[in-house]
């Protein structure tokens, strides 16, 4: 398992479960593409990742802009001739999170980033990993996808849900091609969107036991570095210690 010198596109590659995948398929040897929203954080986190010797390439876009995506998935194979892995990482929750607060605004969003900037990002590299009769898709799903809540919230599990749906749809439709399409969920993992998208944040001590981006890191670089030979379809990710969440639960 290497991926040594793998062409891999990372979306929300400034923050959280993103900045953690890039450094460590940095430190794999891969070439390492980010993309993401904030050309500001994510030329930090680029120079951070070239201090150590990495190749890291970035594109400042939304990845529910179609054709800035398409655009993006052009350049990256026209200059190194393929593309290896995909990770979309790109995501996030809404701050309300019942069926009656949550707004079209909110809707939106929520689709957007996690649903449509996922499809559009896959529609954008498969052709060259179909050419090259290999490749590997890793989406990032969540727990609340399978296990509906109000920590999670309507939009955000409804979207990550239809994320596994494409996920097994690309891999039914594509089989035998070459190409892997994985879907990993995660529970709570700590990262700077649950201040944003909380209404009542989880306190240090919650996030202690959480799950790191780097633990997820580790999962996805598994994932991504397996044989050819060998597709890893889904992963669950938890963290091993349950917390108790009633003082969170959002009144909107």
């Amino acid at each position: 398992m290497s991926l040594t010198d793998k062409v891999c596109i990372i979306t929300g590659g400034s923050s959280g479960i993103g900045r953690g995948v890039a450094f460590k398929f940095a430190h794999e040897g891969a070439k390492v593409v980010l993309c993401a929203r904030t050309a500001a954080a994510l030329q930090k986190v680029a120079g951070e990742l070239r201090e150590t010797g990495a190749e890291v390439e970035t594109f400042a876009l939304d990845v529910a802009d179609y054709q800035a995506v398409q655009e993006m998935a052009k350049t990256v194979a026209d200059r190194y001739g393929r593309v290896d892995v995909l990770v979309n990482c790109a995501g996030g929750g809404v701050i309300h999170k019942r069926t009656l607060t949550t707004t079209p605004e909110d809707m939106q969003r929520a689709l957007n980033t996690n649903l449509l900037g996922t499809i559009y990002c896959t529609q954008a590299v498969l052709p060259a990993m179909l050419k090259a009769k290999r490749g590997t898709v890793i989406n990032i799903s969540s727990g609340a996808s399978r296990n509906p809540s109000l920590l999670g919230g309507m939009i955000y599990g409804a979207a990550k849900a239809a994320v596994n749906n494409f996920t097994a749809f690309v891999n039914s439709e594509f089989s035998n091609s070459g190409v892997r399409a994985c879907l990993v969920m995660p529970g709570e993992v700590d990262t700077p969107a649950l201040s944003k998208n909380r209404p009542v944040p989880p306190s240090e001590s919650a996030r202690e036991v959480m799950l790191a981006p780097e633990d997820m890191a580790e999962a996805i670089a598994l994932i991504a570095g397996m044989p050819d030979r060998a597709h890893i379809q889904e992963l669950i990710i938890r963290p091993t210690m349950k917390r108790d969440v009633s003082g969170e639960t959002p009144s909107a």
